[in-house]
């Protein structure tokens, strides 16, 4: 049996209250994971995935990102990270929750697993808190060239300066996700890119915590912190000894059917870490863990923390 407990703690911005979920079964835990989830969705749809993990001896916990889920008070902060330095304020919560959890269960392996945005933040992590984890999980990832980047985070930036932080474009929001759809026609959807189970792509079309139109804000502080990550100068601050394993779909359009991630994979190469895998799962698509052969990547997951236990 595995029981699910919620708390909040409050943000690094100071102001909203982070909602936390943690998944822990009967047996004496082994190890602990960390999630960061992705953009426009929130910790409560990983359940299926930290069930069968705390069944394993795993406890799992995970927050809602700042304007995600249920980390936000007022209604127009869904989908805002924050006025300033949004991007900071979100790495910073991510390891608050890492030492909170690291004092309730002392001395167990700790791991973070950032999937989409969330690999980002795991990324960021890596580099401004170095030696913290036993091991870092990046699923889902991307790495787009810098001139991209860097025209992304500069129209995004301009509009929030322009129209203020919490204007709402629906333009950028196609500009960015929009391309992603059209290695899968004919489609049913406008998200037939994140899984190739219906089920799972139609529950996510019709999802609130989903469905919302972030601040055009978030997409600055979002392509900000992607510049970040993909300065090889920030890469060499990292702890070369912390292992980490890439894993996303290689039909992943986020990830340029495995191009990007094999760029950051190669980044973290160059920048000298030594324990560092890479797995692409042939038919997968954006989300491997809520991809129709999802239980191969849960026990990869497994095999692959237990292997650093």
């Amino acid at each position: 049996m595995v029981t699910c407990r919620e708390f909040f703690y409050l943000s690094s911005d100071g102001r909203t209250n982070i909602h936390t979920v943690v998944w822990q079964g009967e047996a004496q835990p082994r190890a602990v994971l960390q999630i960061a989830h992705g953009i426009c969705e929130y910790i409560e749809r990983y359940d299926h995935f930290a069930k069968w993990l705390a069944e394993q001896g795993i406890v799992v916990v995970g927050n809602d990102h700042l304007g995600h889920g249920e980390s936000w008070q007022e209604p127009e902060r869904q989908g805002l990270f924050a006025e300033r330095d949004g991007w900071d304020k979100v790495v910073a919560d991510v390891e608050a929750l890492r030492a909170r959890m690291a004092g309730e269960y002392p001395g167990l392996p700790y791991f973070l697993l950032g999937h989409s945005m969330g690999s980002f933040v795991a990324r960021t992590h890596l580099i401004k808190y170095p030696g913290r984890l036993t091991g870092a999980l990046i699923s889902g990832t991307a790495q787009q060239p810098q001139a991209m980047l860097k025209a992304g985070h500069w129209l995004t930036g301009l509009l929030a300066k322009l129209k203020g932080f919490d204007y709402r474009s629906a333009f950028v929001k196609t500009m960015l996700f929009g391309p992603y759809n059209k290695a899968f026609k004919p489609t049913r959807t406008d998200c037939d890119w994140i899984s190739s189970d219906p089920e799972v792509v139609e529950a996510y079309c019709q999802d609130p915590g989903c469905q919302f139109l972030p601040c055009v804000s978030l997409y600055r502080d979002m392509l900000g912190g992607l510049r970040f990550i993909s300065d090889p100068a920030n890469l060499t601050l990292m702890d070369t000894k912390t292992p980490v394993f890439f894993f996303a779909g290689a039909l992943d359009p986020v990830g340029e059917q495995g191009k990007g991630v094999d760029r950051a994979f190669r980044g973290f190469l160059d920048a000298g870490c030594t324990d560092v895998q890479c797995k692409l799962y042939p038919d997968g698509r954006h989300e491997v863990l809520n991809e129709v052969f999802k239980e191969q990547v849960y026990a990869d997951v497994l095999a692959w923390m237990e292997s650093r236990i």
